[in-house]
Order: structure tokens, then C-alpha cells, then sequence
């Protein structure tokens, strides 16, 4: 048995860990299953990998431009609160198991590869299952696997009752169905998106993305979507990409960076990341602020060159896997290669509408004294909002964009406090954060907590029935297993 785990810890630690490589390796083995030529199969590898690489510096880059700021406002206002951020959330929950549950400490991993298997089981079986997504994006799936933990051995305490070997399996388990489940309810929506991209999304937000697909045509028109949207001539300049980020970012980081002053900013005791303000002897207040916010905009910009690098190697290689190993299959990646085929503004409109959103709230919990203070996290603020934005306006127009990347950041924020409150993390100052962990995964808590173990095989039943609903209502069978919209 320890012969098998190890290299299986290895394939975990090094390559489904490490998405780059993963996506790298699909790359590889689809060429390989296609008969392409060695040196194709070896420049696929590189620029899918490459490509990928360039996604993570960029995302990176874009959550270390923000923090500093979420840092500086906490040391000026004294708000001390948690920040919905998965990062945070992933420090936080791993902090939490590790004083209260020491025995289920470094669960996740092994946790992780389960739920990967049962993904593999669910497309082997997509006849029966009716599920066609294979989630490969892990650093998500190691942030999702720790929460889930907690859940489970916290709010099912009870019936686990000190065994790791159950609540590994729980965990992996009910996390691999919902890998499997939630990116196969994005099929068709991101088909219709991308002109048939041939992928599906494997991030923090797949039901929302299932539900704003549906909702967006009721509150808009796609006629009337960002692209179409007539400016007056001078602000046509917000049609492009990075004029448009680099303004928005300056106006509203200018305006908070602004309020914090160049005292907070310059202080490497609070600002211990990102860009540092130098000192009025080295450089104007105002160009620090410029600078901040236009590095904004070329972290999107990059991350856009990375999307289309490892996005066009991967849906030509999957056609390999799909007609070899998994047949039908779509792979289910992170949820930035959306935004190269949606409207260029629509990112930015998703961004600031989460951020008005959830700034809305935060003061509504500070006026009516919530026990619970919530913080806004790069992560959800951006990538779920703008994802909401770019799938919305494809659909019903810039009106539903507005709208629901509005309401995305209001539950965000509300939910996220009540999940804060629900599994004791206030003094460990992070959730997760993101759509989908306050919705649907807020209420499977609550199942958890009120209805044990009852609770867990309703949750599991309810990931199970949803792709069988999803094909009872398809009215072209054989167009479901290909993806069509329909």
C-alpha cells in the first residue's frame, strides 16, 4: 500500500498541485493520442505550460497590487475583521484545524487525490453520470479540499468522531462531486461564450455562472451588451482594454490611496508587500498612485496573453484525450481564460460593480453592528465579479452585467459573514469568500450542522441529481454529451 501512495503523493505534490504542469501534461498526452510529431507534442507542452505560467504571474501580480491596500486601510481605520479571500481563508482554516483539530491537520492533500479520482469515475461513467468535466485547475482544489475539511470535521464532529481515514474519504468524496457536478453545469454557458471553445470552468464559481447564464436574458438585452454600448466620442478611449482598466484603477485606487496618504504607504511596517511608497524626497505622491494603479492594468494585460497562449494548446490537444481516455470529456479550467472572449470592458464593469457591492454592505454590517466584520478580498471581488460580467453581458447586455456582478459582491459580504460566524472563524481573520463557498456551500454547512450525516448523503444525492436534470431537459441528447447550447 505505501509503495502505491508514494508515487501518487508525488503526482499530487508536483503535478496536480502545480496547474501549470498539469495543464502542460494534458497538453502532452492529448498531442501523443493524436499522433502528432515529437517536436509539435514538445512546443504544445511548452506554451500550454508557459502560457499557464504566465496566467499564475499575472493573478499573482494582481492579488499583490491589492493587498497592500485591504493592509493600509485595516492599520487606518483599526478594522479588524476577516478578509474573504481564499488565501486568507486557506491560513485561517488551516490555522483553526491545526489548534482545535490537531489530529485532522494535512487532511486536504490526501483528501484531494480522492476527489480528483472521483472525478475521473464520474466522466468514465458520463453515460450514467451524465457528468463530462474533468477539474484540473489544483491550487483551487488544494484552497477547496482545506475548507471542505473544516466543514466536515468540525460541523460533522459527531459521526466522524476522531477518524481520519472517514473523514478523508467524506471530504474527498463530496468535493470530488462537486469538481464534477459544478464545472459540468458550465458546458453549455462557456460553449455559447467561447463559440464552442471546447472547455468548461473548474474555479470558485461554476454555480453562479450556471445561474447568471439563465437569469442574465431576463434582465437585459445582448444587443445592448458593453461592446455596443454608445459613448460619447471622448469616451470611446474606454473601448480598449488597457486605457480603460489603467483609468478605472486609477480613479478608484487614486481615491483610497489618497484617503490612506503617503505616511501609511511608506510605512514597511504595514505595507510589507507589493509597492512600497518611497518617500516625497524620491518620488510625488501622485505618481506612486499613478504607478499602483496602471500596474493594474498590465497584470490583466498579461494575463490576457497568457489565457490565449495555454487556452489554444489545450482545447487542440483535448481532442486527443476526449476521443481516447474520456470520451466526450471538456476540461474544466480557471475561470480567467473566460475573459478573452467576452467584451474587453466587461472584466472592468464586473469589477467595479462587485466592489461597489460589497463596500455597500460592509457599512450596512458596521451600521447595524454585525458581530462579524467582513473585509473585501482581491480575489472574489475580481475574479468572481468579472467572471458574473463577462457571461452576463454575452447574454443579457450590460444591464445584467451591472446588475448581477452588483449582487455577486452583496452576498459575497453577508453570506461570507454568516460562514465566518458558522464555523468559528473570526478570530482567525479569513474565509474563503467566494461565490460559490457561500452559495451552495454555505447551506450544505448548514445540512451539516442540523442534519449530521443525513445532511452529507442529501448534499451528495443533490450534486448527484443535478447533471441527470441537466440531461432530462436537454431536448438533443447527443448535442448534451457534445456540449451544444441549446
Amino acid at each position: 500500500m505505501e509503495q502505491l501512495l508514494v508515487p501518487l503523493q508525488w503526482f499530487s505534490q508536483n503535478i496536480l498541485q502545480k496547474p501549470a504542469f498539469f495543464v502542460g501534461l494534458l497538453v502532452l498526452i492529448g498531442y501523443l493520442l493524436l499522433k502528432k510529431p515529437l517536436h509539435d507534442v514538445f512546443a504544445g507542452f511548452v506554451k500550454a505550460t508557459v502560457g499557464y505560467m504566465i496566467l499564475n504571474v499575472a493573478a499573482s501580480g494582481l492579488v499583490v497590487t491589492f493587498r497592500p491596500i485591504l493592509a493600509a486601510l485595516n492599520y487606518k481605520f483599526n478594522i479588524g475583521a476577516a478578509v474573504i479571500d481564499p488565501y486568507f481563508g486557506l491560513a485561517a482554516v488551516n490555522n483553526k484545524i491545526a489548534d482545535e483539530f490537531p489530529k485532522f491537520a494535512g487532511l486536504a492533500a490526501s483528501a484531494l487525490l480522492i476527489g480528483f479520482f472521483v472525478n475521473i469515475a464520474l466522466v468514465a461513467l458520463r453515460k450514467i453520470t451524465k457528468v463530462r468535466t474533468l477539474f484540473i485547475t489544483g491550487h483551487i482544489m488544494v484552497q477547496q479540499a482545506t475548507t471542505v475539511s473544516l466543514m466536515v470535521v468540525l460541523l460533522l464532529a459527531g459521526f466522524v468522531n476522531d477518524n481520519t481515514g472517514l473523514a478523508t474519504l467524506l471530504i474527498g468524496l463530496v468535493c470530488g462531486l462537486y469538481w464534477a457536478v459544478s464545472s459540468n453545469m458550465t458546458v453549455e454557458a462557456t460553449q455559447r461564450l467561447t463559440g464552442g471553445g471546447g472547455f468548461a470552468i473548474g474555479h470558485q464559481q461554476q454555480f453562479a455562472i450556471w445561474f447568471v447564464d439563465k437569469i442574465a436574458p431576463k434582465l437585459g438585452k445582448k444587443e445592448e451588451n458593453l461592446d455596443n454600448l454608445k459613448l460619447p466620442a471622448f469616451l470611446n478611449i474606454f473601448h480598449d482594454t488597457v486605457v480603460a482598466s489603467a483609468t478605472l484603477m486609477l480613479f478608484f485606487f487614486g481615491a483610497i490611496l489618497f484617503v490612506l496618504g503617503p505616511d501609511i504607504m511608506s510605512n514597511p511596517e504595514v505595507i510589507t508587500s507589493g509597492t512600497l511608497y518611497a518617500g516625497p524626497e524620491k518620488q510625488a505622491f501622485f505618481m506612486y498612485v499613478m504607478e499602483v494603479a496602471f500596474t493594474f492594468s498590465v497584470y490583466l494585460f498579461i494575463l490576457m496573453q497568457g489565457v490565449r497562449m495555454f487556452v489554444a494548446e489545450l482545447t487542440n490537444a483535448f481532442q486527443g484525450i476526449s476521443s481516447k481516455l474520456l470520451p466526450g470529456s471538456f476540461p474544466a479550467v480557471d475561470v480567467a481564460a473566460s475573459y478573452g472572449f467576452g467584451s474587453s470592458s466587461a472584466v472592468l464593469f464586473g469589477f467595479v460593480s462587485g466592489l461597489v457591492g460589497q463596500l455597500i454592505t460592509i457599512i450596512l454590517l458596521i451600521v447595524f453592528k454585525s458581530p462579524v466584520l467582513i473585509i473585501t478580498g482581491f480575489v472574489p471581488v475580481f475574479f468572481d465579479n468579472a467572471a458574473i460580467a463577462v457571461y452576463a453581458d454575452k447574454r443579457g447586455g450590460w444591464k445584467a452585467a451591472v446588475i448581477l456582478s452588483f449582487l455577486s459582491g452583496v452576498l459575497q459580504v453577508a453570506l461570507g459573514a454568516v460562514a465566518v460566524s458558522l464555523l468559528g472563524l473570526a478570530s482567525y481573520g479569513g474565509y474563503h469568500g467566494n461565490i460559490d463557498f457561500v452559495i451552495p456551500w454555505l447551506p450544505f454547512a448548514f445540512s451539516f450542522k442540523h442534519l449530521g450525516i443525513a445532511g452529507y448523503v442529501l448534499v451528495c444525492l443533490f450534486l448527484l441529481a443535478i447533471p441527470q436534470l441537466q440531461f432530462a431537459k436537454a431536448k438533443d441528447k447527443e448535442a448534451y454529451y457534445r456540449g451544444e447550447a441549446q
